[in-house]
């Protein structure tokens, strides 16, 4: 094991972290901008070093002064977190090319993987299926038309480069397929910088999965469970659960469940994964799965595995980061009982779920059994939030031997947590965890537009904004007199 690390992340990724790495007596430095003096990440860990700019948007000289940092205080191993520094080859080679270990798989691995036709490629090597697509990425509109034509109409308009994190655009008929393309090439460059794109099948109201990974490095890789991710609003995920309710309602489902996690398994060996991993899966109407990519570091949905499995993802990353094999007692885990877990979000539902940014005098979540309730949060009161802050403020999970339990404990669990005066999607949430197609596990990706879509009928009542006391409402009153004193 190491003796000290550099966690190369921010808020409740870098206190996650830290907090395993406190009880291994692994020692942590934090990294941090000038804005993030007073973070909850820089408290967490044992020292802390200023970089220029932010591990959120890191540029080339932030990472080089990440490794530098990393050097200058003597750690053995960078551990890149949930950012985007989890996902760069660049980062991985300059941590490598420096003496130091990366927590995570290798360059290459990175590589192969940051480019999705690259991943289809992987999986198709694999004898895993994936969607229909375009082999090479669309250079033009002429052969973009040809392209869909053989696909068939609808088809999806994706970037390339697997990090751009916007959705795919849907086209239904040739006369929209010039502008969707403009669209995504536009929003690509924003979000990665690589305007390339491709074409793939549309998938009518799909269910979404992922299969949680560890691999070490002596050829050893395991299944820890699948996740469904299907409630989300655009990108922005909301609620995933364990096990996944979409496999749940299918005929043989432990045998499609065996199918869903050896396909990652395989997709994982053909990369040479090592360390943390998540298969994303994409699964139709008709129950039929499909590989979409390969997500290769600690996810924020990290706590429901752990809390079904009862394991510590970030102390196994570790120990395979440092040579050691999966122990065995691990490798023969399965998990139990049921786990669903909430993301909080800086924003505003009354403001089109604009982002909120404001001050955080108060923040409180409710007692529950051990065991029961998970709260990963890299926030703290008083404090203040700002829009280039994480829009993410807290993952919150909640466990019961059935689903119903795990349900009815997340939603107490939101009911009495308080974060204020900013403004949240703490209510929001509780209102899909209140949709009735969500109670029963028959949701699909478009559940929060057609709940949005609807209306609020768990809003609060407005109270009166003056008492309704004789001289308000010019009745006499009927309060009965006060008693006498004995």
């Amino acid at each position: 094991m190491f003796e000290k690390i550099l966690i190369a992340d921010r808020g409740a990724a870098a206190v996650r972290i830290a907090r395993t790495c406190e009880r291994l007596a692994v020692a942590t430095a934090a990294v941090y901008g000038e804005a993030e003096r007073e973070a909850t990440h820089v408290e967490a860990c044992d020292e802390a070093f200023p970089i220029a700019g932010s591990t959120a948007n890191p540029d080339p000289e932030t990472v080089a002064a990440i490794v530098q940092a990393a050097i200058h205080c003597g750690a053995q191993a960078v551990y890149p977190g949930y950012g985007p520094l989890g996902r760069d080859a660049d980062f991985a080679r300059s941590v490598a090319e420096a003496g130091l270990v990366y927590v995570g798989p290798s360059p290459e691995s990175l590589a192969s993987l940051g480019d999705r036709l690259g991943a289809r490629s992987l999986a198709t090597r694999a004898g895993v299926r994936s969607l229909a697509a375009s082999s090479k990425p669309v250079t033009d509109t002429p052969e973009a038309y040809d392209l869909a034509e053989q696909l068939g109409y609808p088809v999806a308009v994706k970037g390339l480069t697997a990090v751009a994190g916007h959705e795919p655009i849907r086209c239904d008929e040739p006369e929209e397929l010039g502008p969707a393309l403009e669209r995504a090439r536009e929003r690509a460059l924003q979000g990665s910088g690589d305007g390339r794109l491709y074409l793939e099948s549309y998938v009518e109201l799909p269910r979404l999965l992922e299969v949680q990974l560890l691999c070490d490095s002596r050829g050893g890789c395991i299944a820890l469970g699948e996740i469904e991710t299907s409630l989300r609003r655009g990108t922005r995920r909301l609620l995933d659960e364990s096990p996944a309710p979409a496999l749940g309602s299918l005929v043989q489902s432990e045998l499609k469940r065996g199918i869903l996690w050896d396909s990652a398994i395989r997709v994982a060996r053909e990369a040479k994964l090592h360390g943390l991993a998540s298969a994303e899966f994409i699964m139709n109407r008709s129950g039929q799965l499909f590989f979409t990519r390969m997500r290769p570091q600690l996810q924020a949905s990290h706590p429901i595995t752990e809390m079904c499995t009862g394991t510590d993802l970030v102390e196994l990353q570790l120990r395979v980061a440092a040579g050691e094999a999966i122990p065995e007692e691990v490798q023969r885990i399965q998990p139990t009982g049921h786990a669903i877990g909430a993301r909080v979000y800086a924003e505003d539902p009354a403001r089109d779920f604009a982002a909120s940014e404001g001050s955080i005098e108060t923040l409180r979540w409710p007692l529950m059994a051990p065991g029961a309730l998970r709260v990963e949060s890299g926030e703290k009161a008083p404090s203040e939030h700002r829009l280039e802050d994480e829009a993410l403020l807290s993952v919150v999970a909640s466990r019961g031997q059935t689903r119903h339990q795990a349900l009815l404990g997340l939603d107490r669990v939101l009911a009495e947590a308080a974060i204020a005066p900013l403004a949240t999607n703490l209510r929001f949430l509780r209102r899909m965890l209140a949709d009735e197609s969500y109670r029963a596990g028959q949701y699909d990706v478009e559940l929060c537009a057609r709940v949005l879509s609807t209306p609020d009928r768990t809003a609060p009542r407005r109270e009166p904004t003056a008492p309704r006391t004789a001289e308000a409402t010019g009745s006499p009153s009927r309060r009965p007199p006060p008693r006498a004193k004995r």
